[in-house]
């Protein structure tokens, strides 16, 4: 099949996923000789409109798991994506615990959206929460793998005639998929972190660049104390701010990025990869 334009599509608050979909799209580009172009729809103003894809478009297609699942307050604007005949490959990013049902909800909302998922992949990555679980991945073990799996992505479009006769790729998880992962504390309680948003120390001057590159837009612009709108917990404003003021202490939060620490740091996962 011929490919007109590779893309690497992307939802990275803290640059994880970004790393992972652009090593195997430019992978892919270089096989391809095509160019290979960027749409970045972390901050929400790219979200303003849906994308629109076509006939002739490969597409790289990530987003981060949260909770096991493509985030809830994304999966609106992933299902709006206009593929026309595009061909797909869902890649979802999680924090070494596992991704659950992230990757199957991320292919059947893709092709749902028109997209033809011929490929995918789940890479472990260094989560969110914490800056010791799973530290510095994807490393370049990963992105070797990532750089392989392009290749054999390249090969099997190669041998597509007929995109709308491809059967969407076999990846794991329920179909339909099934609830979030519930942190619980070790009682077996829930423990709500929704409602948690971060914190800003006397450190900040208020330079207003958290307000800037808040996915959500949830921050104040003119007080960075403040956060009036939804909070996602994605840390980008915590690992972006240049005085280091953002934080979080709400204590079932701590105890959560705590747990994952402890029980979920290893064994070091490798990436699956389905083709």
């Amino acid at each position: 099949m011929k490919i007109n334009t590779v893309w690497a599509a992307y939802f990275s608050a803290t640059d994880t996923t970004k790393t992972v979909v652009t090593q195997i799209a430019k992978e892919l580009a270089r096989h391809t000789g095509r160019p290979l172009e960027t749409f970045d729809f972390t901050l929400p103003q790219t979200r303003k409109t849906p994308k629109a894809f076509g006939p002739g478009d490969l597409v790289v297609f990530g987003t981060p798991v949260y909770a096991g699942r493509v985030p809830n307050l994304l999966i609106k604007y992933v299902a709006s994506v206009q593929g026309n005949g595009a061909l797909a490959v869902p890649v979802v990013c999680y924090g070494n615990r596992h991704y659950d049902d992230a990757l199957m909800e991320l292919r059947n909302t893709l092709r749902d959206g028109g997209f033809h998922p011929v490929a995918g992949a789940a890479f472990s990555c260094q989560h969110a929460f914490s800056p010791s679980q799973n530290a510095g991945r994807p490393d370049i073990s990963d992105l070797t793998i990532a750089a392989g799996f392009a290749y054999d992505v390249f090969q099997k479009v190669e041998g597509i005639a007929d995109p709308a006769a491809t059967v969407p790729v076999a990846v794991p998880g329920n179909d339909p998929v099934g609830p979030y992962y519930t942190p619980r504390d070790r009682h077996g309680n829930p423990i709500n972190i929704l409602p948690v948003k971060p914190k800003t120390s006397d450190a900040c001057t208020q330079c207003g660049l958290c307000a800037q590159q808040c996915p959500l837009g949830a921050i104040d612009a003119e007080d960075a104390h403040q956060v009036p709108g939804k909070c996602m917990k994605c840390n980008r404003c915590v690992k972006h701010c240049p005085v280091g003021a953002k934080y979080f202490d709400d204590p079932n939060y701590l105890y959560h990025k705590s747990e994952l620490e402890d029980l979920y740091s290893w064994p070091r996962k490798t990436p699956e990869l389905f083709l």
